[in-house]
């Protein structure tokens, strides 16, 4: 089999897909328990089939961390959620992503300079390390998450939000709650909590855009990010799909704004979107707002549902769509032959602080 040097990535973006498909059968055969293919829900068909596995972020790097006997993790999903599952897995695992290109948008929207920032001009107005409860959404950078751990914070999920942001207000007056807005925004309409006591910040306004009163006035700081996915959707195709099939039920990401989530009948997770509808009864119509990956596998292995993507837009995940057959392979056949490529190291001090994060969100779910 060939060296990295011999048979550079740009060799294996010629191949056919069979072949692709045949030689990273015959790479995973060959590694046997040295190797774990992890799959995110979002990802391609034809990266997904080789998956051992398959899940939303967290619970993948949380299945990484909980078989150890695989010294390696091949991570089909985005660089956060490798990092996540080198920071939860054992010394002994190394974590490969196979394409580093293969990233979040929505995490990109809070730097760590920007977050440092945010803190720092919080704590001009307010005693900031006494009155506010960091909470970064897991899907995030490392750098964010050990921010949060070093200053009494947690990580979140979409589908625990509500627990820890109780958590947050139990312990602290306010929280700043980034990188999605929407997730913050749709989970605190959930409790019942009050608009006006909601503020956006925005990361290129100074002050975040908010006079010293508002910010004092504030017990829930938005960061100003979103899932451009999940933003595509629309209240007018909630609409359409209402009037094309009266009985049709609309399931949404909670990464959508709040006027398509209102408008929903169950809001949720990757995981509960894909156990609702595959727990429904035969016969029945969904309206789904997620990744169109995911709604096709659902629309797929569903036969017996009329399952419908909720855009009429192509609304795939451009950086999670990276991931294909070719880097797959590329990653798997240089493990074959000893080499580890793109492989995910989070620094040390970085991924103590990020634990502590992700251990106390752990603790409360």
């Amino acid at each position: 089999m060939p060296t990295i040097t011999e048979f550079p990535i740009t060799d294996y973006q010629t191949l056919p897909d069979q072949e692709l498909f045949d030689r990273i059968v015959d790479a995973k055969a060959i590694l046997g328990r040295k190797v774990l293919l992890l799959g995110h829900n979002y990802q391609r068909d034809d990266v997904i089939i080789h998956a051992d596995f398959r899940g939303d972020s967290l619970l993948l790097a949380k299945y990484a961390a909980e078989h150890p006997e695989f010294p390696h993790v091949v991570f089909c999903g985005v660089h956060f959620m490798a990092e996540t599952a080198d920071i939860l897995s054992r010394s002994n695992q190394t974590v490969i992503l196979p394409d580093m290109a293969a990233g979040c948008s929505m995490a990109d929207m809070a730097s760590m300079e920007q977050v440092d920032d945010c803190w720092e001009r919080l704590a001009r107005v307010l005693p900031v390390e006494e009155t506010v409860t960091p909470i970064v959404y897991v899907n995030s950078a490392a750098a964010l998450k050990a921010f949060c751990g070093e200053h009494g914070g947690v990580t979140c999920t979409s589908s625990n939000a509500k627990a820890i942001m109780n958590w947050a207000w139990d312990r602290r007056e306010k929280i700043l709650f980034f990188p999605d807005e929407h997730l913050g925004r749709n989970t605190a309409n959930a409790m019942g909590f009050p608009p006006e006591d909601m503020i956006v910040w925005d990361p290129f306004q100074p002050n975040g855009g908010h006079t010293r009163e508002t910010i004092h006035k504030a017990r829930l700081i938005l960061w100003k990010g979103h899932c451009s996915v999940h933003q595509m959707f629309q209240p007018a195709h909630v609409a359409y799909f209402r009037k094309q099939y009266p009985n049709v039920q609309v399931i949404v990401h909670p990464e959508c704004h709040e006027d398509v989530v209102n408008q929903a009948d169950l809001v949720g997770s990757t995981e509960f979107i894909i156990r609702t509808v595959t727990q429904a009864d035969p016969g029945t119509i969904w309206a789904v707002g997620t990744e169109l990956n995911l709604v096709n596998r659902l629309k797929h292995d569903q036969a017996d549902k009329q399952v419908f993507f909720l855009s009429p837009m192509v609304c795939r995940c451009s950086t999670m769509f990276r991931i294909d057959g070719p880097h797959l392979c590329w990653a798997m056949e240089n493990l074959v032959q000893g080499h580890v490529v793109n492989h995910i190291q989070v620094p040390d001090e970085e991924k103590m602080f990020a634990k502590l994060a992700l251990d106390r969100m752990m603790d409360l779910s």
